[in-house]
């Protein structure tokens, strides 16, 4: 993918959107009584951006990422000012092409690895520019949409 002209980053001075949120936690094994009851707000920002002058939303494009939650079409919430280790699912530009990809290291050397078994592991010694963007904090998709299985 080309480096995409980039969206200002979310401003500090944004306002608040709050949300209803139930006071309850809902069940995802055994069903359990639910109370009707909506107590408290939230605002999502406070929940997903940690920085906002240094937070960005990049649309994904591909199934690399599929076995970390990543899905085509996905809206990635990407953080510029946290710092990129082992581990961490990040946004990198490898010779001029942005790609998502998780950080690993391995006898010392730093690979970009899929989280899906047809991609290859990209070994950051071949590449003439490597930059590490940002780091992908969360990935927001639609539910309603079928998804191709693996």
């Amino acid at each position: 993918m080309k480096i995409p002209r980039l969206a200002l980053p979310l401003r500090n001075d944004r306002s608040k959107l709050i949300l209803p949120l139930a006071t309850e936690c809902i069940s995802a094994g055994f069903p359990s009584p639910a109370d009707d009851y909506i107590d408290i707000g939230i605002d999502l920002n406070d929940h997903l951006i940690q920085h906002p002058s240094s937070t960005f939303f990049l649309r994904v494009s591909g199934q690399s990422m599929t076995g970390a939650g990543i899905q085509n079409g996905d809206l990635l919430v990407v953080d510029r000012s946290l710092n990129a280790y082992p581990g961490r699912i990040v946004v990198a530009i490898l010779d001029g092409e942005f790609t998502l990809k998780r950080l690993i290291k391995s006898h010392g050397v730093l690979y970009l690895k899929a989280d899906h078994p047809n991609y290859p592991l990209l070994d950051l010694r071949q590449y003439g520019d490597v930059q590490i963007w940002g780091v992908a904090t969360y990935a927001i998709h639609n539910l309603n949409v079928i998804r191709e299985t693996l």
